[in-house]
C-alpha cells in the first residue's frame, strides 16, 4: 500500500491560482474525485494534500477547502502541507494558528518560482527558524541552480525538518547533470532532510520515458539518503504530463522490485506515517 505525500487539487471555482494560465497543459480543474478513482485502484490508502501556490490572500481558504475534502465519507486525505510566506511579517501569527491545527502537517513555499534570493532574506530565514523543533515540516521545491542557496538555509536551521520534493527536480530529459548528482549527495549529508521520490515522470521525455530512464535518478537519491529518509509522492496532476498516476505507480514498483519488503514499506508508507504522525 502507498502513502501519497504529494497530491494537488485544483478547483478554479473555489480558489485563484495566479500561475495556472501560464501552464496550458495543467490549466484545468483537477479535482479530488478525478484522482481518487485511480488512487484506490493503485493501492493508495493515505494522502497528504500539497499546496498549489494559490494567491496569497487565499492560503487559509485552500486549507479549509482541503479539510472539506478530508471530511467526505471514505476520503483518503489525512492532512495538508499548507502554503506559507516566510518572507512576510505576518508569518509568526500564521505559524501559531497552524500549530494549533493538527490537520496541517507542514508548510511549503515554492522557491523555484520565487526570486532566487528569497531564501537568503533575513526575515525569511528568521521565520523559517521559528519552525525549529515543531511538528511541522518544510517542503523544498527547487531547481539545481538554487542548490547552494538552499543548502545554506538548511545549514542555518538544523532543528527544522525539511522535505526535498521530486528528487530535487532532476533534468532527466536532457541527461544526467553533475550539478544535480553532486547536489543530491550534498543534501543527503544534512540529517534533517528527507527526500521525496515523487512524480519524476514529468521531468523526462513525456512521450518516451521508461523505467530505465528514471532509474539513475531515483536510485542515486535512495542510495544517498538511505531507506529511513525517503518518502513517496505522486505529484498528481503534474504526473499526468508524463502519463498519469497509474504509470508512475507501476514505475515505482518496477524501480523497487529488487528491494526487500522492509525497504519498500519504508518508502511506500512507513516513513511518511512516522514523519507526519498518521496512523
Amino acid at each position: 500500500m502507498l502513502f501519497d505525500t504529494h497530491l494537488h487539487v485544483i478547483d478554479r471555482n473555489r480558489l485563484h491560482y495566479p500561475w495556472l494560465p501560464d501552464v496550458p497543459d495543467l490549466n484545468r480543474d483537477s479535482l479530488y474525485e478525478h484522482y481518487a478513482r485511480d488512487a484506490l485502484r493503485c493501492g493508495i490508502t493515505n494522502v497528504l494534500h500539497m499546496e498549489v501556490d494559490v494567491s496569497g490572500d487565499a492560503i487559509e481558504q485552500e486549507t479549509a477547502f482541503i479539510k472539506e475534502i478530508a471530511e467526505r465519507p471514505k476520503s483518503l486525505v489525512r492532512g495538508a502541507i499548507a502554503a506559507c510566506r516566510p518572507e512576510e511579517e505576518g508569518f509568526p501569527a500564521y505559524l501559531e494558528r497552524c500549530l494549533a491545527d493538527p490537520f496541517i502537517k507542514g508548510f511549503r513555499r515554492v522557491l523555484h518560482v520565487a526570486p532566487d534570493d528569497t531564501s537568503e532574506r533575513p526575515l525569511f530565514r528568521e521565520n523559517v527558524a521559528r519552525m525549529a523543533d515543531t511538528r511541522l515540516t518544510f517542503d523544498l521545491c527547487v531547481f539545481p541552480h538554487q542548490f547552494e542557496r538552499i543548502l545554506d538555509l538548511v545549514d542555518l536551521n538544523p532543528g527544522v525538518r525539511f522535505i526535498l520534493d521530486h528528487c530535487a527536480n532532476p533534468p532527466i530529459k536532457s541527461g544526467m547533470s553533475a550539478v544535480w548528482h553532486r547536489g543530491i549527495t550534498e543534501f543527503s549529508r544534512r540529517p534533517n532532510i528527507t527526500a521525496k521520490i515523487s512524480g519524476v515522470i514529468a521531468y523526462g521525455d513525456l512521450e518516451r520515458w521508461s523505467v530505465d530512464s528514471l532509474r539513475p535518478y531515483v536510485e542515486h537519491t535512495i542510495e544517498s539518503f538511505g531507506w529511513d529518509r525517503i518518502v513517496w509522492g505522486s505529484d498528481w496532476p503534474v504526473c499526468t504530463l508524463g502519463g498519469g498516476l497509474t504509470p508512475w505507480v507501476a514505475a515505482t514498483h518496477a524501480l523497487t522490485s529488487g528491494c526487500s519488503v522492509e525497504e519498500r514499506d519504508k518508502l511506500y508508507q512507513g516513513n511518511a506515517k512516522r514523519i507526519w504522525a498518521v496512523e
